[in-house]
């Protein structure tokens, strides 16, 4: 998997950013925009001026896979 890390530009001051409805209003998750050339953008909801980190669409769908896999295979903590 690999991710980009950028500082916010004029593509991701642009961007139309959304957080997810199960947020809790106290600014502890993360937003994310999809951006041109199939990119998506995610940030911390509590630094909208700080960097955010870029995922092809490959790369999300398989961190997605690997979030997903962890909930169900939880690792056992120091391993």
């Amino acid at each position: 998997m690999s991710a980009t890390p950028l500082s916010t530009s004029g593509l991701l001051n642009s961007a139309r950013w959304r957080r997810s409805s199960r947020s809790t209003g106290m600014n502890n998750c993360v937003e994310a925009a999809a951006l041109t050339g199939g990119l998506l953008a995610v940030r911390d909801s509590k630094r909208t001026d700080g960097p955010a980190v870029l995922f092809t669409g490959p790369a999300w769908d398989g961190f997605l896979a690997s979030v997903r896999a962890d909930l169900h295979h939880p690792v056992a903590p120091g391993r």
